[in-house]
């Protein structure tokens, strides 16, 4: 399925008006190539590694000029993907770009897929799997933390640990089959049973942070909702501390939903203003309506707005039964005005804080407040979380429900191999992380999440 006897070419920098734009090539050919479309390298017997190269991208044929360009060659296997690597820096326009790029495909290139470049780094042994993954996380992360975790796993640290506690694991598969080979001999249990505690407890021990790892990586969402004209839009406005949302006295002037993401302690918040949840005037209010309830239902989080000033009514409580018991925090707003005392009853058991969007009173407690709940109680430590992907926490979890079995087999003194059977589940799962096990389907999904060029 994969081959690695071309030459792929794709524009590596985001598409648009810039200073600067990026075709790459990679394969056998990528300086022969380069050497057709590139009027420095024409003529030029010997090109100089890892050395910026001026001059301009012509057309063979014509030999009109395209763009003036800086070229820089690396041969394997000195390269990110350990083959030939030709890297034309352009000018950032769309048009100059397409052609360099059609150039080098009519040249003798053919276009990169998805993630083509970083699945070539994996299968020449350059990066494992859990660090061509995190090349994505890196690129796609939104706050400094999540960016922390995933350099920390394009270095290996994940990897590293991974494979420790994998290769126990084969020694003591191999202490187990040959157990099974050669029945007669008298094996202590402790060689096998002491190896598999031992690689649980790093098993545990990993999992023991992915839920954190998890949020920093994937953010979560935090739904703003509330009958009309009780201060979601302008409590959004205050969390973002900018004007995002339009703010008027008149009832109902969010009428869809709106998304703004915050950094709160490291974790993307991606926080969603709703249309006021009532008794709708007409249809646009009703599909306002509408979209406020599935927005509450998508949400990780929800804060629920009452107008502190006024009395609980109807709606108030009928919002309250939408939350039901999903994890939420009441937000008594506009405390700077009066208060009624009536709203412990809405949300009994969720947090309730008072708070001004109007003067900002209250924000940095609910702030702390919103932390809390996210993080689940967990302060934020010095250490960030090994494990920030679903994938590697359920092939962990995978890994860690295996030895159990295996252990409760062995506990039993169950047959030896049905032991090894469970310890080999768990190697399998161990090796999937890095992609010493990953069949050629794994890899397809995986890589199909990148965006060309990378």
């Amino acid at each position: 399925m994969y081959t690695l006897d071309d030459t792929i070419a794709a524009i590596s920098t985001p598409l648009g008006h810039g200073g600067i734009g990026i075709v790459r090539l990679s394969g056998p050919d990528a300086l022969a190539v380069a050497r057709r479309v590139f009027d420095r390298w024409t003529a030029e017997p010997a090109v100089d590694p890892h050395h910026l190269y001026h001059g301009h991208i012509v057309r063979p044929e014509t030999g009109r000029r395209v763009d003036e360009v800086l070229v820089s060659y690396m041969p394997a296997p000195h390269s990110y993907t350990r083959q030939d690597v030709v890297e034309i820096n352009a000018h950032g326009g769309l048009l100059p770009l397409r052609e360099i790029l059609a150039l080098c495909l009519r040249h003798g290139a053919r276009p990169a897929r998805e993630g083509e470049f970083t699945l070539r780094a994996f299968l020449n042994g350059r990066l494992d799997l859990a660090q061509a993954e995190a090349v994505r996380d890196v690129i796609q992360a939104r706050t400094e933390a999540s960016l922390r975790v995933a350099v920390e796993q394009l270095g290996g640290r994940l990897s590293q640990e991974t494979r420790a506690l994998r290769r126990r694991l084969v020694r003591a598969l191999a202490y187990l089959e040959a157990g099974i080979d050669f029945p007669d001999e008298d094996l202590p249990d402790e060689e096998i049973a002491g190896p598999l505690g031992a690689v649980l407890a790093g098993l545990e021990a990993l999992l023991s942070d992915a839920s954190r790892g998890l949020i920093y990586r994937q953010g979560v969402r935090v739904a703003i909702v509330g009958r009309p004209n009780v201060g979601k839009s302008s409590l959004l406005n205050r969390l973002l501390q900018m004007e995002r949302a339009i703010v008027t006295p008149v009832p109902g002037t969010t009428r869809d939903t709106l998304e703004e993401t915050i950094d709160l302690r490291g974790v993307p918040v991606v926080l969603v203003d709703t249309a006021g949840i009532g008794a709708p005037r007409d249809v646009v209010e009703r599909l306002g309506v509408e979209r406020s309830e599935q927005a509450a239902a998508r949400a990780d989080l929800v804060l629920l707005v009452v107008d502190g000033s006024a009395p609980a009514c109807a709606e108030d409580e009928a919002v309250a039964r939408l939350v039901g018991q999903r994890p939420a925090i009441a937000v008594v707003n506009k405390e700077d005005l009066p208060q009624a005392d009536d709203y412990a009853r809405l949300l009994p058991d969720a947090p309730h804080l008072r708070v001004s969007a109007a003067t900002g009173a209250g924000v940095r407690a609910l702030e702390e407040a919103l932390a809390e709940a996210i993080l689940s109680g967990q302060a934020q430590a010095g250490a960030e979380p090994v494990v920030s992907d679903p994938r590697h926490r359920d092939l962990l979890q995978r890994a860690a429900d295996a030895l159990r079995a295996a252990q409760e087999t062995l506990g039993a003194e169950g047959a030896l191999e049905l032991v090894a059977v469970d310890v080999e589940e768990a190697v399998q799962a161990l090796g999937e992380i890095t992609g010493e096990t990953a069949g050629e389907d794994l890899l397809e999904t995986i890589f199909r999440s990148f965006c060309i060029g990378k």
